[in-house]
């Protein structure tokens, strides 16, 4: 079983990262191919499966067996044989490794392996044709494009598999993010979104929590501290404004939260090394 869809996201969002080869390829029926049995893999793979049908067996325990709509991520530093079933394979691979990293395998991140479920719908597909032209560009747009369709296809993959582990109600919890990010300057509680949709806080927190993984008041706050600080970094309103545009009638209170969820004081927000030391 991989990381959980939002550390991943995490992941993704927090890690720089290094592109290297992109391939679209095609491994022949009734083959098995084992080229990183003797040496092992130098980087994480994100591979997307088009075609056919093959199992990728990691230094001879973990199994995973990839077909369209699933998707792998990961495993880097192991070794791997693949099995072809009785119809060709062809997928899409894309080599990645954090910036800087030495291609060792002392890092469980990077040798971690990830099975996703993955609808091969049109979007999906457009992306991967994107990514496959833009990695033949040896301009440095068409290597700004790699990397913007790269995590385009990684969003959508987690995505989908948010959307697929939670079948019966991220329709729900999407229409609540919605309604969080419209009405966030409002007073909004547990209660009032619960019966929003009709249902007992607990079950309704316990279901945001799962799909997002933070429950909904903690993400309002959340939401509205990035609110906050896009305002205060433009230096055109003060404290007691931008508080009462993020739902918050009193400005110390609302200092008090800014201080807690972005560790510094809203009043220094946007402020240079120099002006802070004064």
């Amino acid at each position: 079983m991989g990381y959980a869809y939002e550390e991943l996201a995490k992941y993704f969002a927090d890690t720089p990262l290094e592109l290297f080869g992109v391939f679209r390829t095609q491994l022949e029926n009734n083959r098995v191919y084992g080229g990183h049995m003797d040496k092992p893999t130098a980087k994480c793979g994100l591979i997307v499966a088009l075609e056919g049908e093959a199992d990728f067996l990691f230094d001879n325990g973990e199994r995973y067996s990839l077909a369209p709509g699933k998707a792998l991520m990961g495993g880097a530093g192991r070794h791997l044989e693949i099995v072809v079933g009785d119809q060709h394979f062809r997928y899409c691979l894309v080599h990645y490794l954090p910036t800087g990293h030495d291609g060792g395998a002392d890092d469980e991140r990077v040798r971690h392996i990830s099975l996703l479920d993955a609808a091969l719908d049109p979007d999906l597909l457009r992306l991967v044709d994107g990514i496959v032209q833009a990695a033949s560009s040896p301009d440095y747009m068409g290597q700004l494009e790699k990397k913007a369709l790269f995590y385009q296809i990684i969003a959508k993959l987690l995505q989908s598999e948010r959307h697929g582990q939670n079948k019966d109600s991220y329709p729900v919890i999407e229409d609540a993010i919605q309604y969080i990010q419209t009405h966030f300057m409002d007073p909004i509680t547990l209660p009032s979104l619960a019966e929003r949709y009709k249902l007992k806080g607990k079950y309704f927190s316990h279901l945001f929590t799962k799909y997002t993984g933070t429950g909904p008041i903690d993400y309002l706050i959340h939401y509205r501290m990035n609110k906050a600080q896009e305002w205060l970094q433009t230096k055109q309103f003060s404290v007691s404004a931008v508080a009462r545009s993020v739902g918050y009638s009193d400005p110390y209170y609302f200092s008090r939260l800014f201080k807690k969820y972005k560790g510094v004081a809203p009043s220094q927000v946007g402020l240079t090394g120099r002006e802070l030391d004064r």
